[in-house]
């Protein structure tokens, strides 16, 4: 578990995943319960990340039974931001508007996954500003101040309250500072990605923007966070970058024989969890449009002729591992 712990402080979501089931089973098989929670909580964040919400959501549930039975490791902060990332990535920010509101009025909740999450300030402040409430963006961007006027040799505190207080206001040079600073990967394209919005709003640093964008993607597409890639590959679109065709990893699996392209292979892995076309576009930063017009050459390719033949084809058919890690093997906007 500690090994799962200190692979998604490094964003490598491949290691944190392989280490945390292990971890689960030897609990499972000895008994010992106490560190099942660890694992729970780097499952929801990894398989969130890794553009599979409902896994997500599946560990952030048992992260609420372990709160149920009072498992005294629960780290009530870190659980109730798994739960909130795996709920927005599925649903939408607007979902996590109440729980936003809970974990940030608890100090002590708030303040415990602060520091142990140095992605989690940012992500906070953002989905605060989504929802239109600078408040609770706010109390965030104060809260990590605190932590790290307090804890100014602590070099993952200081890259957190830089990366909220550069969000919260703007401010490119305190957001290239953030990602200078962060040793998170994941944390550390979350930076670039959010200095790249800030510089895009002038005109005279676009090219700089596009690049920053550019060099997110790696950071993502490195660690693993197909969903983070795909969003990022969505924004290059609208500028016109490189056409879009950003080179991101698949997921662990590829199915034989599907002849699918990557975007087509991720529309019917998500159709087959009988997800709409619109959480499918959702999930995948492309219009219900762009959806149904996969799903029509999934259908002839796989030979089916409706969702629920799709899922049922989808089960039986076989798996082979083809990808290893950090391998490229296809472009989004295939």
């Amino acid at each position: 578990m500690c090994e799962a712990e200190t692979a998604l402080a490094r964003g490598d979501l491949d290691s944190a995943t392989a280490a945390a089931e292990a971890g689960l089973r030897l609990a499972q098989q000895t008994g010992h319960r106490r560190p099942v929670p660890i694992g729970n909580l780097v499952m929801a964040v990894s398989a969130t990340r890794q553009l599979d919400p409902n896994v997500g959501l599946v560990y952030a549930n048992r992260l609420r039974d372990n709160a149920l039975f009072g498992h005294s490791s629960l780290m009530a902060g870190q659980c109730a931001w798994a739960v909130a990332q795996a709920l927005e990535a599925r649903d939408g920010t607007a979902s996590i508007a109440c729980l936003l509101v809970d974990l940030v009025h608890d100090k002590a909740m708030t303040q415990e996954l602060l520091v142990s999450q140095p992605a989690a300030a940012a992500w906070l402040v953002r989905a605060s500003q989504q929802l239109g409430d600078e408040t609770i963006a706010a109390r965030i961007v104060s809260l990590a101040g605190e932590l790290g006027a307090r804890n100014r040799t602590f070099r993952t505190i200081q890259a957190s309250a830089a990366h909220a207080k550069g969000l919260h206001e703007k401010n490119a040079a305190a957001l290239d500072r953030a990602s200078a600073l962060h040793l998170d990967s994941w944390a550390r394209a979350s930076a670039l990605e959010d200095a790249s919005a800030v510089r895009f709003t002038r005109r005279s640093e676009h090219d700089q923007a596009a690049e920053l964008l550019k060099r997110a993607a790696d950071g993502y597409r490195t660690v693993g966070a197909r969903r983070d890639v795909l969003r990022v590959a969505s924004k290059l679109r609208e500028l016109e970058v490189n056409g879009g065709r950003i080179p991101h990893r698949t997921g662990r699996f590829r199915r034989t024989g599907s002849q699918l392209t990557d975007t087509e292979y991720a529309v019917a892995d998500l159709v087959s969890q009988g997800l709409t076309n619109g959480r499918v576009a959702r999930q995948l930063f492309i219009s219900p449009h762009t959806v149904a017009f996969h799903l029509k050459k999934i259908f002839r390719k796989l030979d089916v002729s409706s969702r629920v033949e799709l899922a049922s084809t989808w089960t039986r058919l076989p798996q082979e591992h083809t990808t290893t890690p950090g391998q490229v093997v296809g472009y989004v906007g295939a």
